[in-house]
């Protein structure tokens, strides 16, 4: 039972973390009603600018590396990305007002071909290191209820906690807050939206920054765990079936769903791996999602299509 609940507790904090990345997504997709092929290029362009500014600012101020350094390295990475959002909406978005969403879809393709370009040419190529001081030894839980305890990672429970507040806020934002409403509103229709007093460009820069600011999050979490290279990028391939099975225009939807899809490899690769042969962790999320989309292809939270002829 205790390896069965260690198992369970892993999976359930991978989940937030692929949550984290599918809500990038969702928030492109409801605000301009495009897939946003950029995002996992957002992801290793804003890590990449974190570990380099962790390592320039200490030197420039003349200061030891630590918590103030890591703050001002990440201050200064979340206003690139809030930059970046500012440029991408000034040279390419604002002349796709009412453009068809394929257009859109590969304008989001040549972002994220330009900006894995830029990461390295500006940053460097090398594997660089994030530390913003997330313990990384293990740690033994419920000693009284399991012989010897649970073993769970700090990093991965102090990075689910990460997530889970970023995922609340969000939430609140866009179910509360005036400018949320206008963010679904430009979703569903961008003519309409215009109509009523909506400014378009304001609120793509607001979106786009916001994303951004979610793939710095991601980045410095996954670049802690990992390092920052460009395979980072890929990381957020795993988002895909996250939001196919819970909706790409749903949040609760993306957070259900990256539960489902991280409980779900972990459990499978461990009892299931076995009995043919293992690797069932690197399909067994895009074989579930296949299934939904054959079901159920709006996913779990996702909005009905209603044709009307």
């Amino acid at each position: 039972m205790g390896f069965f609940l260690e198992t369970l507790f892993g999976g359930l904090m991978v989940g937030t973390l692929y949550a984290l990345i599918a809500i990038g997504f969702v928030l492109i997709f409801k605000a301009s009603g495009v897939f946003n092929f950029a995002q996992g290029a957002m992801v290793l362009f804003s890590a990449l600018a974190m570990a380099r500014f962790s390592e320039w600012i200490p030197k420039w101020l003349g200061m030891e590396p630590g918590w103030l350094t890591n703050l001002l390295a990440i201050c200064v990475a979340l206003a690139i990305m809030v930059a970046v959002a500012w440029v991408i909406e000034r040279l390419a978005l604002r002349h796709l007002v009412n453009q068809e969403p394929i257009t859109l879809l590969m304008a989001t393709l040549g972002m994220a071909y330009l900006l894995d370009g830029l990461g390295p040419m500006i940053f460097g190529s090398a594997v660089y290191s994030i530390n913003v001081g997330m313990p990384k030894d293990p740690m033994f839980v419920l000693d009284g209820l399991f012989e010897g305890g649970l073993l769970l990672s700090q990093e991965d429970l102090y990075s689910a906690c990460i997530a889970a507040l970023l995922v609340a806020a969000l939430s609140l934002f866009f179910q509360k807050t005036k400018t949320g409403r206008a963010l679904r509103a430009v979703a569903d229709d961008h003519q309409a939206a215009q109509s009523i007093g909506i400014p378009l460009s304001r609120i793509w820069v607001i979106v786009w920054s916001v994303a951004g600011g979610v793939a710095l999050v991601v980045g410095i979490i996954w670049g802690s765990k990992l390092g920052v290279q460009y395979s980072l990028s890929l990381v957020a391939l795993k988002a895909l079936p996250v939001v196919i099975l819970g909706g790409l225009t749903s949040l609760p939807g993306a957070i259900i769903g990256g539960l489902i899809i991280g409980v779900g490899e972990k459990l499978s690769e461990v009892y299931l791996g076995p009995l043919v042969g293992g690797g069932i962790e690197t399909w067994f999320a895009y074989g579930l999602a296949l299934c939904f989309l054959l079901v159920r292809p709006q996913g779990l939270f996702g909005d009905k299509i209603i044709d009307r002829v």
